[in-house]
């Protein structure tokens, strides 16, 4: 430990923001989710799950309730571009599932990527490039212009190569990566740019639209602030981008500060549409928001999740399975701590219940006294 931490740390910069919204705010219905389970949770791996690894997760993930699954990062990957093909060509995906995959702003990437997602059904190509500061001097060595000409290059090849493929239901996503440590003004006008780009489309087939939206993902890619402050940045970008109505606002929250399901709850609040993560928080570092824990946070509020996680061992077992990481003993909902107390609550309510009350009954009893 530092003696004086603030030799080498300063305060996140608060976000200026007035009359600010999402305080007033209570969560009323569950976001759209995505799964990054296959492909950031899968990076993060010291061995990465094998072909038949990732099919059974796939099909868990299916038949927990996912629309949306992003599975794998083809262009980087022979094994994801294979796992993609077998998908397909095996026709494993179901008429109401979405697959995604990731790729950066590079022409032989975006059409790598392509090859690997010929003849599906439905897809989300989902597209990045860093834009933040540091990034930006010290990595790219670019300009804020620069960067945003490469995001909306990037953004211009995708548009061509869907185009060429009109068999499939293309869905555009872009990801500011380090979205979370940069200006936002800078956030914005890269991400309106690029919207800008895909609403200049000739095809109407390609072209958002309220009833057809792209995907804007602004990512926490290393948690640095607390979740207020991400907060305020979900609530600004919700308020000031441009072709608002035409955009799905997705966030990918990290967990570098153990905060991200706060973060992700409160960005729902702040305007957030979509969230991105992985079952039980896996993920680089210290892990992607966890699903199961924000899912199970809804149900717990009376709120559907749209998602089943009714047999929460069998998922446990195929997740450490195929990750070869345990599920923590005292997880909020799956660790063997918090099922065993679960098991003894009802075992308490049943024997109460022979006396004509439940555990729970007594406790909203004193409750309402």
């Amino acid at each position: 430990m530092l003696r004086n931490p603030a030799e080498k740390y300063r305060p996140f910069p608060a976000v200026r923001l007035n009359g600010r919204k999402w305080p007033g705010r209570t969560i009323d219905a569950a976001p759209v989710w995505m799964s990054t389970d296959l492909r950031d949770g899968n990076q993060a791996l010291i061995e990465p799950m094998s072909a038949a690894q990732k099919l059974d997760y796939f099909e868990m993930l299916v038949a927990i309730g996912f629309k949306e699954i992003e599975v794998g990062f083809p262009s980087a990957s022979q094994t994801d571009f294979d796992f993609v093909r077998k998908l397909i060509d095996e026709r494993r995906i179901p008429d109401d599932v979405t697959i995604e995959v990731f790729v950066p702003s590079r022409a032989e990437l975006i059409a790598r990527t392509f090859d690997a997602l010929d003849g599906a059904p439905r897809a989300i190509v989902h597209l990045y490039n860093a834009i933040c500061p540091s990034f930006r001097r010290i990595v790219f060595q670019q300009s804020k212009d620069e960067i945003k000409a490469l995001a909306v290059e990037g953004t211009r090849l995708i548009k061509e190569h869907a185009q060429a493929r009109p068999g499939t239901h293309w869905t555009f996503q872009y990801s500011p990566e380090t979205f979370n440590t940069t200006e936002l003004p800078v956030a914005r006008e890269v991400c309106d740019a690029v919207a800008r780009e895909v609403c200049d489309a000739v095809a109407q087939t390609w072209r958002p639209t309220r009833d057809r939206k792209m995907i804007v993902n602004l990512p926490a890619s290393v948690e640095a602030a607390t979740p207020n402050v991400f907060a305020d940045q979900i609530e600004w970008m919700h308020r000031n981008l441009g072709y608002r109505d035409s955009i799905v606002l997705s966030v990918h929250p990290h967990n570098d500060r153990g905060t991200a399901v706060a973060a992700a709850q409160l960005a729902l609040l702040a305007g957030a549409d979509r969230i991105e993560g992985c079952l039980f928080g896996n993920g680089e570092r210290t892990g992607n928001v966890d699903l199961v824990t924000l899912a199970m946070n809804l149900d717990a509020m009376g709120i559907d999740s749209a998602l089943d996680f009714s047999d929460l061992a069998k998922i446990r077992r195929v997740a450490e399975r195929c990750t070869r990481l345990p599920v923590a003993t005292r997880h909020p909902y799956a660790g063997e701590a918090a099922m065993r107390g679960t098991h003894e609550a009802r075992d308490a309510n049943a024997e109460a219940g022979k006396h004509g009350a439940s555990r729970h009954d007594k406790a909203d009893e004193c409750l309402t006294a």
